[in-house]
């Protein structure tokens, strides 16, 4: 008996390779838009990996933290290398997500039948928010302190258990040790476990309906008389091959992020928070990093903190439901009629302008142009059941193209 018949007995190795990647048919008009989905894998694991070796030197302690992490970037073998790749990778994990959430609308991957997998993405998305959040306090900067004492004073702003929600999550009455450590315990522990596993979900519920593609067509509703989809090609070896082209582009730029500008002019590691965190000292002008930008300038809009917390959230939800906001039966973009198109290149800009907003002080302009494009964010979704309905879309063909 060979060691893999042996294994098979016991696990189901070959069955899991077969489903998921050597019989696992994906559509063969795949264009560079599919390969943000494995770079998120990727850089998952990065991150997971690098995160372990930082926490061999990491000290969750408000008195020896910025000082830990100052010793691995000095004095650990290889500790600067591995600090700066967890760090871009924070910033890169979102990159490739915010990409592989564009290529879903542009080409309806949120729709029938693969709600539920757009739902499980969302829900890596809020997860991978949480955790940014949580692993942007550890550093225990200047900007790292004061953000999280602005963010978790948000909680404050709910109804009735609004004060002892913040007072909870902060383990005192102000971000101290007690926040340091809870926040360590989920960074390192909950919210990756919660990560991982919503990413095997998101990928057994991807395989269970097929993956979509730039035209939009079901190919499993072609099938020859073996019930293999026309226009399927294996993943093995095809797309295995074809992501190659892709981690290597990227891994290409990422290398030159991490060995010639790490901090980006302030995007990635920002200035403040090279300084320790003084609880007496608060920083001139208190900013999220990049990522989280577009929430905060709708937050920032709104005049009324409880609400500006509600249009936040809101910002938020609204997406999980766009797979029941979209009416109509076209799922790409390239047969979308100029309703659709319009209105995804106005979301596209408000979302950038917002993003660009939320790193400017709040003065007047800025606050308008917020309030702006934030009403320019919510039309989209709030009206997407009317002009999808009305748009003028073009009729979509049977089977994939390559024109």
């Amino acid at each position: 008996m060979s060691l893999l018949s042996w294994v098979d007995e016991r696990f189901p190795a070959s069955k899991l390779w077969k489903e998921h990647l050597a019989e696992y048919y994906a559509p063969k008009n795949f264009n560079f838009w599919y390969f943000f989905g494995s770079l998120a894998l990727l850089v998952l694991v990065l991150q997971i990996v690098t995160g372990i070796f930082l926490t061999m030197n990491y000290k969750p302690d408000a008195q020896l933290a910025f000082a830990s992490v100052e010793y691995i970037m000095r004095d650990v073998q290889w500790g600067w290398l591995i600090r700066y790749l967890h760090s871009t990778g924070a910033s890169a994990f979102f990159i490739v997500v915010y990409l592989h959430m564009f290529r879903g609308l542009i080409y309806g991957s949120y729709k029938q039948p693969r709600e539920l997998v757009w739902i499980f993405g969302m829900l890596i998305y809020v997860a991978l928010m949480a955790e940014a959040f949580m692993g942007y306090l550890l550093p225990w900067g200047q900007m790292s302190y004061w953000g999280a004492q602005v963010i978790i004073s948000l909680f404050g702003a709910i109804p009735v258990i609004g004060e002892e929600l913040a007072l909870w999550i902060r383990g005192d009455f102000v971000v101290a040790d007690a926040t340091l450590n809870r926040f360590f315990a989920f960074h390192v522990i909950a919210v990756p476990f919660v990560l991982v596993a919503l990413v095997v979900m998101h990928i057994i519920a991807l395989h269970e309906v097929g993956s979509n593609n730039p035209d939009g067509i079901e190919i499993k509703q072609q099938k020859d008389e073996k019930g293999i989809p026309l226009d399927g090609i294996p993943f093995h070896p095809y797309y295995s091959v074809k992501d190659i082209v892709g981690v290597g582009v990227f891994l290409f730029i990422f290398a030159l992020v991490v060995f010639y500008m790490p901090e980006l002019d302030g995007w990635f590691l920002e200035k403040d928070n090279f300084i320790p965190a003084d609880p007496l000292k608060t920083p001139e002008h208190i900013v999220p990093l990049w990522y989280f930008t577009p929430f905060y300038a709708i937050l920032r809009a709104v005049p009324d903190k409880l609400f500006g917390v509600l249009a936040m959230g809101g910002a938020i939800v609204v997406l999980f439901l766009l797979p029941w906001l979209d009416r109509s039966p076209v799922k790409s973009i390239r047969y979308r009629g100029p309703l659709f198109r319009w209105a995804l290149t106005l979301f596209i800009i408000s979302f950038l302008a917002l993003g660009y907003l939320g790193t400017q002080p709040a003065t007047g302009l800025y606050t308008i142009m917020a309030r702006v494009f934030a009403i320019v964010y919510f039309a989209f979704f709030l009206f997407m059941p009317i002009y999808t309905k009305l748009d003028n879309d073009k009729p979509v063909p049977e089977r994939v193209n390559f024109k």
